[in-house]
């Protein structure tokens, strides 16, 4: 069982973090994968996977934080990116609620970042919000087409607390990106999102907590913890007809494929 994205370095996390991932560990969590959102905790993720075994990092700056990319940055993730536990750029990507930095600013972030995974052959975790159709436009820069999708894409990564439709599976899918599913499929009116959830084929799905953040609907409005993607797992098993072990077994080994050695066993 795995959490495919948390925020461990958050400082709600700072007094009880082994509470926090013994429980984890209680529920079947073998893996971990804490994101960065800037530089700062980009470093901070890292000292903390060192101490933590079952912790693996995404280094990157956020588009909420896109304003803090320098060529400095650049320099200084490269070097975090070559460490063991480090087994993705991200949390990058585009946010267009009206809540991140200038959008000239998140792109060149965003393109910056996308070009550092390719010349480290990493895979990305992209943070997608009211930007499904620009991020894409984006992303095909970066793909190589054939007659049935991306028969060579120099990206490969997941789109992190998936929050389209079913309809925007597919246009991911096809341009080699991996779908993981946050707490919110259980929420009572995300009912598109559970088509969706229905919709991804079992070899690209993931399951994720985001915490502290979107707590699924039996914590609903607490902190969120990895030891509660037990229940999005449940539900989405739920969802697709088959049993939560077995459809864990599937995300294990898509988590294994997608980031590689450095994720372990």
């Amino acid at each position: 069982m795995l959490d495919a994205h948390a925020h461990l370095t958050d400082a709600r996390f700072a007094s009880d973090l082994a509470a926090v991932l013994e429980r984890a560990r209680v529920a079947g969590v073998t893996r971990v994968l804490t994101c960065a959102e800037d530089l700062g905790s980009s470093e901070a993720a890292v000292a903390l996977a060192e101490r933590h075994p079952e912790v693996r990092v995404a280094v990157g700056v956020h588009p909420h934080r896109a304003a803090t990319w320098s060529e400095a940055t650049a320099v200084r993730l490269l070097e975090l990116a070559r460490q063991d536990r480090v087994v993705a750029i991200g949390e990058i990507g585009m946010d267009l609620s009206g809540r991140s930095a200038p959008l000239e600013e998140q792109e060149r972030a965003l393109r910056a970042q996308l070009a550092l995974a390719s010349l480290l052959e990493m895979p990305v975790v992209l943070h997608v919000r009211d930007a499904g159709a620009r991020l894409r436009a984006i992303v095909d820069e970066s793909v190589v087409w054939g007659p049935e999708g991306a028969v060579d894409p120099r990206l490969a990564g997941m789109v992190h607390c998936y929050s389209e439709g079913p309809a925007e599976v597919a246009e991911w899918v096809r341009r080699g990106l991996v779908l993981s599913f946050a707490g919110t499929v259980t929420y009572p009116t995300s009912v598109r999102l559970r088509e969706a959830a229905a919709a991804v084929a079992e070899d690209r799905l993931l399951v994720e907590t985001d915490a502290p953040y979107l707590a699924p609907q039996s914590h609903r409005g607490r902190r969120n913890e990895p030891a509660y993607v037990v229940e999005t797992l449940g539900a989405i098993a739920g969802i697709r007809g088959v049993s939560a072990p077995t459809l864990g077994i599937a995300v294990d080994a898509n988590a294994r494929r997608l980031f590689g050695d450095r994720w372990g066993t």
